[in-house]
């Protein structure tokens, strides 16, 4: 009778282990290259799995949490300009009951940086939120060091 009810007590575990995969609908890649001698530009690319939508730098307060870059001050380089995006699509999410910008399937980010050496490696940390017509996940936090050379 035991060992019925430890057999069941591990099929159930092994069921409820199958509905709680942890949800990565983003995968982000980096690049960079030199404009110049002294100046370059970093590519980050956020590629989203079909039906999510990554949102834009530019959202309002009271919506989603909008994709931040964050930079640390570095010896190697300095920041020319902030991150830009390409253009948005900007629809009305009854969710947040406002216009939001978002993406699908694919976006780059840029950001230009001024070099202090021949080669440098840009670090820092976007956090981003990802929703799909269902649900959201909370917001999320990586980390990324991409080399200059």
């Amino acid at each position: 009778m035991k060992t019925i009810i430890l057999l069941l007590s591990v099929v159930c575990l092994i069921g409820f282990s199958a509905y709680s995969q942890i949800l990565k609908p983003v995968t982000w890649s980096y690049a960079a290259k030199k404009t110049s001698p002294t100046t370059a530009t970093v590519f980050i690319k956020a590629t989203v799995d079909q039906g999510w939508h990554l949102y834009s730098q530019f959202v309002k307060d009271g919506g989603p949490v909008k994709t931040t870059f964050t930079f640390p001050s570095s010896a190697a380089y300095t920041l020319v300009g902030t991150t830009t995006e390409p253009k948005a699509i900007t629809k009305y999410e009854s969710t947040f009951k406002m216009d939001v910008s978002y993406f699908e399937k694919s976006v780059v980010f840029q950001q230009r940086v001024k070099l202090k050496s021949k080669s440098a490696t840009v670090k820092g940390s976007i956090e981003f939120m990802v929703c799909d017509d269902k649900q959201c996940l909370p917001p999320e936090e990586v980390d990324f060091s991409i080399p200059v050379n």
